[in-house]
């Protein structure tokens, strides 16, 4: 029976430190010094937890066109400001402003989403020490 109680425990403590690691500081992965805004189609939507992450392909200058995922907050705090999985149809445009990753790939934190018909949303986690978005004026 002891022997039972220290397994339990120690799987505890696994999937505890499991969870630790699996949610990130906005300043592990992303670079605050190097804001980016994106233009581009939606290839994938990710309404997952712990962040959603939207897919978009972006046409550079060069006419190369990449595809970046943007890491969003999670879905039920987008809920609640207003955006919905069903604001994403497939090939919709958008404009994404975010932070670029750290790690040089087409990688970014996404602070606002502006959808075709104008409206804004922060689209950031909170809690992470992500930058808000400014209030509109």
């Amino acid at each position: 029976m002891k022997l039972m109680h220290v397994a339990v425990i120690g799987l505890g403590v696994l999937l505890a430190a499991a969870s630790a690691t699996a949610h990130h500081s906005f300043s592990a992965e992303f670079d605050i010094n190097k804001p980016i805004t994106l233009r581009g189609t939606l290839t994938e939507l990710e309404w997952v937890n712990p962040h959603g992450w939207v897919h978009i392909d972006v046409e550079g200058s060069d006419g190369e066109v990449v595809n970046w995922a943007v890491e969003m907050g999670n879905p039920t705090a987008l809920l609640r400001r207003g955006l919905r999985k069903s604001d994403f149809p497939p090939g919709i445009e958008f404009v994404v402003e975010g932070y670029l990753a750290k790690d040089g790939t087409p990688t970014a934190n996404g602070i606002t989403i502006t959808l075709p018909d104008g409206r804004v949303f922060y689209s950031g986690s909170v809690g992470t020490g992500a930058p808000e978005p400014t209030p509109q004026q």
